[in-house]
């Protein structure tokens, strides 16, 4: 049996929080396939001074051992290493775009969408012009970079236009509200989107996987939203944390999150709005779609989070599970779609 070597690149250039963020999932990778034969996995570590290690796991006590190198002994040891595919594990802007620039530079492949399509969809201004271009009804919206007057009609959503985890965010209905909401929002970000509030039936993320280069709509996932008392996902709706201080994934628990039956009628609507963002995003091995359904039953794009850590958590590797595909089986997928682009490219 031939063996990988696979990097799973962990933490981030920018603060703390996405450093957490990303431990948190690198640790249900690691230990997904700490005993999968076929693998050997080592780990690289960013910190948000920039500097690199190489620790053994990714506890802090582990990071806290490791040797502290600058970027260009990292790249040396990289380049050294023999790797054969790297996993990315940062959330963070540039963790998304300039580290995953860098391994092209190397000539290491990953899994995983590029750089450029990373830096499109976190701009949620620049994802919602490009799949609306390409028939995905998406909210009414316009873009500010101060407060003052808004054209979108009330009530409407005030998001950072590239923050993630729904910081940020708020719903607004009343006038005098609404200049706080953008004050609030441009803390996080250079701009924000304004959008037309889309009236709650369901809110639901689709899930895509690509086999033999064809693509795998997945089951939906369902969130717990109600039109009184929680009609758009907060940040508490996302990440919290144990009484002893721990991040962790409230949407995991199945009283926030739940996978749809295929048989449901809306399934069918939203896998066709989903492969339509997926292609005009030049999506690659996965994505993943977080869609509004107003009563009428119509499928409104909000944004994409094109993350997949390969942890069982991870909400592809989820939705993969509920079609029958486990994430050892979901890795090798993506492998093998890799190894195809590099045959045909």
């Amino acid at each position: 049996m031939v063996t990988r070597t696979v990097l799973a690149l962990v933490g981030s250039a920018v603060d703390d929080f996405h450093a957490e963020l990303s431990r948190v999932y690198a640790k249900g990778f690691l230990a997904a396939f700490a005993d999968e034969p076929g693998y050997r996995l080592t780990i690289a570590f960013v910190s948000p001074d920039g500097g690199w290690c190489f620790p053994s796991g990714v506890e802090l006590v582990d990071i806290s051992m490791a040797q502290t190198l600058s970027a260009a002994e990292a790249i040396a040891r990289i380049a050294a290493e023999g790797i054969d595919v790297m996993v990315p594990q940062m959330f963070c802007r540039p963790g998304m775009t300039s580290y995953r620039s860098l391994f092209d530079l190397l000539g290491v492949p990953y899994l995983g969408n590029t750089p450029e399509v990373m830096a499109m969809t976190a701009d949620k201004s620049y994802a919602r012009a490009v799949v609306a271009a390409a028939g995905v009804a998406v909210p009414r919206g316009e873009l500010a970079r101060a407060v003052g007057v808004s054209e979108t009609e009330l009530p409407v959503v005030v998001k950072p236009v590239d923050s993630d985890n729904s910081m940020g965010v708020a719903l607004v209905r009343d006038s005098e509200a609404l200049d706080d909401a953008i004050s609030e929002a441009l803390k996080l970000s250079r701009a924000v989107l304004i959008e037309q509030y889309i009236e709650l039936g369901r809110e639901v993320r689709c899930g895509i996987v690509v086999i033999d280069g064809e693509l795998m709509c997945l089951p939906l996932e369902e969130y717990a939203v109600d039109k009184e008392s929680n009609p758009i996902r907060g940040r508490s709706d996302k990440l919290d944390r144990t009484p002893d201080g721990d991040l962790y994934l409230v949407a995991k628990n199945d009283t926030r999150a739940w996978i749809v039956d295929v048989d449901d009628p809306i399934t069918e609507k939203v896998w066709a709005a989903a492969r339509r963002c997926h292609v005009a995003l030049g999506c690659r091995h996965y994505s993943l779609f977080d869609f509004r359904i107003d009563p009428d039953g119509e499928v409104w794009f909000l944004e994409a989070g094109l993350y997949c850590s390969y942890s069982p958590s991870s909400v592809v590797a989820v939705m993969a599970a509920a079609a029958g595909i486990s994430v050892t089986e979901l890795f090798a997928h993506s492998l093998g779609e890799l190894s195809r682009e590099r045959t045909t490219s």
